[in-house]
């Protein structure tokens, strides 16, 4: 099972003098279990590319494809089926925590399941599982007003609603911006661990290349509204042309790594997290000590 995209275009404001090609001819693969970052400067169709997976947006030409279905089918048993394939996709929105709106927690994350039409005792276990799932106890948290927690909690909240629908695939447009460092780190290892213990499909679009680099086993390039590159972090970030074209840079150790080499030191340039460029500089050192 994927998510596919085939040759898929969009414009904004068609016929108008503000006329914009969004997304120009765009086909990729998103494989169930993988985690996929989406990488490209501001404008580059990262956003609208997302939107297009769970039919938020339509394609003026091409199809999405969630799991052998049609998304965006026109005849009406096509539209049932798409209906059902676009249940699969949950959307969490950059700036996610402006989504929540209820008194409280619980109903905030109830929402959707009550909208799926879920009797009262499905809903409340599946608001406390997605509770669970995001790090949120649900006895202290449930009665709580969402607006009196930190940016991070909030997220975590925003993220739980979609959870609470049991989506197979779980987007994310920059789902760390703005938060302060410590709630970066918390989320983000949230989102690790949703992907490794949930065994979720992780699609999240990202300005960051360290967290890029520690979660991502496939890395999309977006530059213009087309799809630039489609491989694994590990690959793209070795291609020095293509980052220099498309705006975006290696992850810092990799810039480290590169400085050291060039004083000389036989370090392992490859390494792509800190991780791996410890160990590189750990052997580089045991080498010269003996």
């Amino acid at each position: 099972m994927s998510i596919e995209l085939k040759t898929v275009k969009y414009i904004y404001m068609p016929k108008t003098p503000y006329e914009r090609v969004a997304l120009d001819d765009v086909s990729l693969t998103i494989e169930e279990g993988s985690f996929t970052a989406i990488a490209g400067h501001t404008g580059s169709g990262k956003s609208t590319l997302v939107q297009h997976l769970n039919g938020l947006l339509s394609p003026v030409a091409g199809e999405v494809i969630v799991d052998g279905i049609d998304i965006n089918a026109k005849d009406k048993a096509g539209k049932i089926k798409a209906w059902h394939a676009r249940q699969q996709v949950g959307m969490v929105f950059q700036y996610a925590e402006t989504q929540l709106f209820e008194e409280t927690i619980a109903q905030d994350i109830a929402f959707g399941p009550r909208n799926q039409g879920l009797e009262d005792a499905e809903i409340e276990e599946r608001v406390r599982q997605a509770m669970e799932m995001v790090g949120l106890d649900y006895h202290k948290f449930k009665d709580m007003s969402p607006f009196a927690l930190s940016g991070g909690q909030m997220r975590r909240v925003a993220m739980a609603g979609v959870l609470a629908m049991r989506p197979k695939y779980l987007v994310l447009d920059e789902p760390a911006a703005g938060l302060d460092p410590r709630g970066r780190e918390e989320l983000m290892a949230e989102i690790q661990r949703l992907h490794k213990k949930g065994k979720l499909t992780i699609v999240f679009v990202s300005h960051s290349m360290e967290d890029i680099a520690k979660m991502a086993d496939q890395m999309l390039v977006m530059q213009g509204g087309k799809l630039r590159a489609a491989a694994s972090p590990a690959e793209i970030f070795a291609q020095a042309g293509l980052l220099q074209e498309t705006g975006l840079e290696q992850p810092q150790i990799m810039q480290v790594l590169a400085r050291l080499k060039q004083a000389g030191l036989p370090v392992d340039t490859r390494a792509i997290t800190p991780e791996a460029g410890l160990r590189s500089l750990r052997e580089v050192f045991n080498i010269h000590v003996k």
